[in-house]
């Protein structure tokens, strides 16, 4: 693969300043013609608990799962977890892995047609098999997908006690079917394993969910792929996000790596691009004096791919020190309309009407501002929105919980500032 990072700032700061702030956008393309350079790994991981005979949710996720292992290419290892009180492994024989090929799918199949909804939910279980499995695969490129219709019932913190155990072992995205699983609950897989975390509202929509997901990891040809970020003497990171394709906060994710650097995960990759936000404390300056606040590798291993830099230029003409970057400027608001999201909807299940309707009017009028329409459309189900551009909104008094919890789920997904406006 190659990588491109380019940073987008305004550089100069008023005197006194001392918060240096980037977005870096990494681009990855061409490269071995778009082919892995070495394994891939895929895991389907089915909450096949009682709940899943309701609504037909059973037999819909058993022809999801089939469509998803026709979806692998040709020689990816793979498992099917029939999630229940325990985590039982449906395909191939237990502790083993199967390669995709027409037999192997065939096989997977027919094994996913005895699926049967009857147990518990433990997703702590059901992931720590998963991880024990990729482990047989190290240097692959590891990706599963979680699906549940209902809350984990395990004791008070094991699930904690196993995401910190495996985080960030593999990619893991995380699928509610109807309305009765916390969104929450995913939302803390999916950032513990740099996954995501949506809503599938009818088990009718589960197939091309699970194509769409299965597809894109198909598409990825680098398995480990790590920001890493310098500072001088007396500088330091505040922190990092990912802010497109979607806010995620790496911040607490850092591996330090020598006296000054420290690196952050970013995953996978295939040839696409993704934006991320960093903010770096630096000493204040005199008018006039110029630094290097951070230095940004985008690195797989020791390998070096690219680089890109982030200035800091001291100035007491304030033209140049207020001048608005309008890439940090649009991220800003983007991370700031996901949080009125979640806040909002807090405080409306709370009972809290007064603030619920204050933090969703800001997202209103943030998410119209950007540009953001999937966001503002999934809002006025929630909301009315009488004026977007003043964020005047009025709560609904009958929201359907799916489309509360479609907020909830894609609050974090972003769109990318327009480079040439």
């Amino acid at each position: 693969m190659s990588y491109t990072a380019e940073a987008f700032q305004n550089e100069y700061l008023a005197l006194g300043a001392s918060e240096v702030n980037a977005i870096v956008t990494v681009t990855s393309t061409g490269g071995e013609g778009g082919r892995r350079t070495g394994g891939a790994t895929e895991i389907i991981i089915v909450d096949a608990s009682g709940s899943m005979q309701a609504e037909g949710r059973i037999g819909a996720a058993r022809q999801a799962a089939k469509a998803a292992v026709e979806c692998l290419d040709d020689g990816v290892n793979f498992a099917i977890i029939a999630g229940v009180s325990t985590a039982q492994q449906l395909f191939p024989a237990p502790g083993q892995l199967a390669v995709a090929s027409p037999e192997s799918r065939a096989a997977a199949a027919q094994s996913i047609d005895r699926l049967q909804a009857n147990g518990g939910t433990a997703m702590g279980a059901w992931l720590l098999l998963a991880a024990q499995l990729f482990a047989q695969r190290p240097g692959d490129i590891k990706h599963a997908i979680l699906l549940t219709d209902g809350d984990n019932g395990e004791r008070y913190g094991y699930l904690d006690s196993v995401l910190e155990q495996i985080k960030e072992q593999f990619i893991c995205d995380c699928r509610g079917v109807g309305a009765n699983w916390k969104v929450a609950e995913l939302r803390k897989i999916a950032d513990k394993m740099l996954g995501t975390v949506d809503i599938v509202a009818r088990p009718t929509e589960l197939t091309a969910a699970f194509q769409q997901m299965i597809t894109a990891a198909m598409g990825k040809t680098s398995a480990d792929v790590q920001l890493k970020v310098w500072t001088p003497v007396n500088a330091s990171v505040r922190f990092v996000k990912q802010v497109e394709p979607q806010v995620a906060d790496l911040t607490g994710k850092r591996v330090e790596d020598g006296p000054r650097a420290g690196r952050y995960p970013l995953g996978s990759w295939g040839q696409e691009s993704r934006d991320y936000h960093i903010c770096v404390d630096v000493p204040a300056g005199a008018s006039g004096d110029e630094m290097l606040a951070a230095r940004v590798h985008i690195m797989e291993g020791d390998t070096e791919h690219a680089r890109g830099l982030i200035r800091a230029v001291w100035t007491d003409d304030t033209a140049l020190s207020t001048r608005i970057n309008r890439q940090v400027a649009h991220y800003t608001g983007q991370a700031e309309l996901a949080d009125a999201i979640q806040a909002g909807l807090a405080a409306r299940e709370a009972g809290d009407d007064r603030t619920a309707t204050i933090k969703l009017g800001r997202a209103a009028q943030l998410a119209h501002a950007s540009g953001n329409k999937a966001t503002e459309e999934l809002l006025a189900k929630v909301v009315e929105i009488e004026d977007p551009v003043t964020g005047t909104v009025r709560l609904r008094r009958k929201v359907a919980a799916e489309d509360e919890m479609a907020l909830d789920t894609r609050s974090t997904k972003t769109v990318r500032v327009g480079r040439g406006q």
